[in-house]
């Protein structure tokens, strides 16, 4: 049974008021809240295993170093990567595809090569690349959708050349909510002779996400956005394409050795996580996945999708409600607009009810000039949240849309 009121009770922030009314919490496709054990499995670290890790010899440093390799082998584990050293940590997923498009682009791609990305992205897999098309001329190749927020598969078919060196595409859209058909997309790439990078942060917190599986050589997702603390993210590589790009950063830790005249660099995956870790928060992240597994990763996706599902019907019933996303392969994630209400002004007077959304472009302008419109409300759900918050949600939209 999923019991949403014993999974209520983890998130103490949600049951605080906002303006006086009590908080109805639909940001989570840009953080979710963290639960208890999160928290109190990273206040215990700092109070009682506080030391660097790797490089010490004394007892605390050794037992960090052990709870901060063990984060490495749960994270390996929850995406079924074959080996620990396909797993890095960085700050996030951002920082992930950014170490992805810097040392592959040096080692791999020269002018007039091409990337092929889709019209959904994320500015966090738009911008890195084109600053490659400053820096050495590479060529983004853009997938067109459909109307329903769908990628042409016939047409990314078409885009593939000999000048094609990575395809690199979100899983789930931060706006639309669509689930991209990543297995058949990364087959396509592999008969081309092409690498796949996979933008996981929409989808690792909502479904089961299996690297061998989709066959995917890159991934990149965030701990912030699976209930776990901020500033702390995984790479997943293929072993193989991280031992011949080069490293993203240069500092301690990621070294063999250094003299003045050649450096040696560590083996995978301290190669390209160059400084002191966020050793803390790789454990609250390992906590995080715990508790996720706890609870069930389809049986999160059930309570999502039926949540999803509910709140597109109950929105139906607002005069002038427009969707945004309403693929046949939809995660939780409900964009929207109602008439000629501004997405700023809905957002605002709904955040006066106590309703938190996220409001704007999301991060995502060129699929906003493809929708024609300057952005979206979103709302977006996560595992605590409740049919009866879908119904505030209604009865907020219905509110504001009369005082309009």
């Amino acid at each position: 049974m999923y019991d949403i009121n014993k999974i209520r009770q983890d998130f103490p922030i949600l049951g605080r008021e906002v303006y006086g009314k009590p908080l109805v919490y639909l940001d989570n496709g840009a953080t979710t809240q963290k639960p208890l054990c999160v928290l109190d499995a990273m206040r215990d670290e700092y109070l009682n295993v506080n030391a660097n890790v790797h490089r010490g010899v004394h007892y605390l440093s050794q037992q960090a170093t052990d709870l901060h390799e063990a984060a490495r082998e749960k994270v390996r584990a929850f995406i079924n990567a074959k080996s620990t050293n396909e797993v890095i940590f960085t700050r996030g997923t951002t920082e992930a595809l950014n170490l992805v498009v810097s040392s592959f682009a040096d080692e791999f791609m020269g002018e007039g090569d091409e990337v092929i990305v889709s019209t959904m992205e994320h500015h966090s897999n738009i911008v890195p690349w084109q600053l490659q098309a400053a820096k050495k001329g590479i060529c983004l190749k853009v997938i067109p959708m459909n109307d329903k927020g769908e990628i042409l598969m016939d047409e990314y078919r078409k885009l593939f050349s000999e000048r094609t060196r990575i395809v690199s595409v979100a899983h789930v859209s931060n706006v639309l909510g669509t689930i991209n058909p990543v297995k058949e997309m990364i087959s396509i790439a592999h008969e081309h002779g092409v690498p796949f990078m996979l933008d996981g942060a929409q989808s690792v917190p909502h479904f089961k996400v299996d690297v061998q599986d989709l066959d995917c050589d890159f991934m990149a997702f965030s701990g912030h956005k699976m209930y776990g603390p901020t500033g702390v993210g995984v790479l997943y590589g293929k072993e193989d394409w991280l031992d011949r790009m080069p490293p993203y950063q240069g500092g301690g830790e990621m070294i063999e050795s250094v003299s003045f005249e050649k450096t040696v660099f560590e083996k995978l995956p301290f190669k390209f996580e160059a400084g002191t870790p966020d050793y803390v928060a790789t454990h609250g992240l390992a906590t995080a996945i715990d508790y996720l597994q706890g609870i069930g990763m389809d049986e999160i996706q059930r309570h999502e999708t039926d949540l999803t599902e509910y709140a597109m019907k109950r929105m139906r019933e607002i005069e002038g409600m427009r969707f945004f996303g309403e693929a046949d392969h939809k995660d939780a994630v409900v964009s929207f607009l109602v008439g000629d209400i501004h997405h700023l002004d809905m957002g605002t007077l709904l955040d006066r009810l106590g309703i938190a959304v996220r409001t704007g472009h999301h991060c995502a302008e060129p699929l906003m000039i493809r929708l024609g419109i300057q952005g979206t409300v979103r709302a977006s759900f996560g595992l605590y949240n409740t049919r009866e918050e879908v119904d505030t949600l209604v009865e907020g939209i219905k509110r504001v849309s009369r005082m309009f």
